[in-house]
């Protein structure tokens, strides 16, 4: 099996897989979520073969890829071996999109997606 790259980003030594798992498909666009077991076991054999960049945001669902993404990695130790990128700002208002950010709105973001995904820790955090 071959290996996945490894890259260094930004100046603060943070290494990462060149290779990353974007998350939104599996619980948001692209027609109706898929099945929830499926998509772990697919987040799981991607850690397990060396992709360790996952991306995903608080409007994909809303939340549920970031529930989907807090029950994969509570499973053996896979949170420890993971760099999550999450985003935030926009939601859904009137059938369409808003950009938000007032600072309570950024701040209670990041708190609920802190909370849902099960993290000390959110590597990059995008607005």
């Amino acid at each position: 099996m071959a290996t996945v790259k490894r890259i260094k980003l930004g100046s603060q030594g943070l290494e990462v897989s060149a290779q990353g798992l974007g998350c939104m498909g599996m619980s948001a666009a692209y027609g109706p979520p898929k099945p929830e077991s499926d998509m772990i076991a697919l987040i799981h054999h991607a850690v397990n073969t060396g992709v360790t960049l996952l991306d995903t945001s608080d409007i994909y669902g809303p939340h549920t890829n970031e529930i989907l993404l807090g029950k994969a990695l509570k499973a053996g130790g896979l949170r420890q071996r993971v760099e999550l990128a999450t985003k935030f700002g926009v939601s859904f208002k009137d059938g369409g999109f808003e950009v938000r950010e007032d600072p309570a709105y950024c701040s209670n973001c990041l708190k609920t997606s802190l909370k849902i995904i099960i993290q000390s820790i959110i590597y990059f955090l995008f607005f």
